[in-house]
């Protein structure tokens, strides 16, 4: 078992995030496929498509649920938006799982979960794209970890790798435990989750912990309980995915992308405040930190 690697500013140089020449264009950046938000719940499909262009992306899409489609591409008129057949109850319908792959077939990188809800639909929509066969780097938080355990077998076999990215009670639906045991030993629980998925994982906390499948495992000491907010985990889900539709494998994403965002919140909080900040407000100070 490797040891554990303190994740600072010196140890990402030995993680380079692709380099894009001044004469690039934003095909050059990837496109990144973002399926997030509900009814309830436009703001996380807002937040992580924002994250995902301030981390690089050439080109956003977002695929939501249709009664938000309009205001949200309004709200990011950078993206385009396709509004997605939703029940009664708002969350995107399941006939919707064959347009999906599609659209997964010409992006560089998938988000899937933001601001989805829970239910049959989700469960057919990630049984549709994980029986797609696809070669892509996909991000998964929210709502969809809580479908993954009975598909770790499928996951472990994307071609791609995969990116979880829970707090500890999404954690503990990953594994089948109570978040009291993730939060006693989060480092364990992510070495499992890594290993029973064949993932990148994470726990995020007041420390986070990222493990590779191959079983380097690294800690970051957070940017402040200011992150501990609504739409911070949508905040990081956006940056890491913008950072693999750019060509940054997984596991250089997620690292970039916790260090980022920790960062981001301590900038925040210097100048906003120890807690109260917005998760909006990290946004802006991702393309700075990033030359850094």
């Amino acid at each position: 078992m490797t040891e554990v690697v303190e994740l600072d500013r010196e140890r990402l140089r030995d993680f380079p995030l692709p380099y894009h020449p001044d004469d690039s264009d934003k095909e050059g950046r990837g496109r990144l496929l973002v399926v997030a938000g509900s009814r309830e719940l436009a703001g996380a499909a807002l937040l992580a498509g924002i994250g995902a262009l301030r981390a690089g992306a050439g080109k956003l899409q977002i695929a939501t649920a249709a009664s938000i489609a309009v205001p949200l591409a309004i709200a990011v008129p950078e993206a385009r938006v396709i509004g997605v057949e939703e029940t009664e109850e708002g969350c995107l319908a399941a006939d919707a799982v064959e347009k999906m792959i599609g659209w997964c077939e010409g992006a560089q990188a998938i988000l899937l979960g933001p601001g989805l809800q829970h239910g049959p639909p989700l469960d057919a929509m990630l049984d549709g794209l994980l029986g797609a066969g696809l070669d892509r780097p996909l991000v998964l938080d929210a709502a969809v970890l809580g479908s993954l355990a009975p598909r770790a077998e499928t996951l472990k076999a994307w071609k791609g790798v995969a990116a979880l990215l829970p707090h500890s009670r999404e954690m503990a639906r990953l594994l089948d435990c109570e978040a009291e045991a993730v939060e006693a030993d989060p480092l364990a629980a992510v070495r499992r989750a890594a290993e029973t998925y064949g993932a990148v994982a994470m726990v995020k906390g007041q420390y986070s912990h990222i493990v590779h499948p191959d079983g380097r495992a690294f800690r970051f000491e957070g940017g402040g309980v200011g992150l501990a907010t609504s739409g911070s985990g949508d905040t990081l889900a956006g940056i890491v995915a913008g950072l693999c539709a750019r060509g940054a494998d997984p596991l250089t994403a997620v690292l970039w992308g916790v260090y980022l965002h920790g960062e981001a919140g301590r900038r925040v909080s210097a100048r906003v405040g120890r807690i109260g900040f917005l998760a909006r407000e990290l946004l802006d100070e991702i393309p700075g930190l990033l030359p850094e």
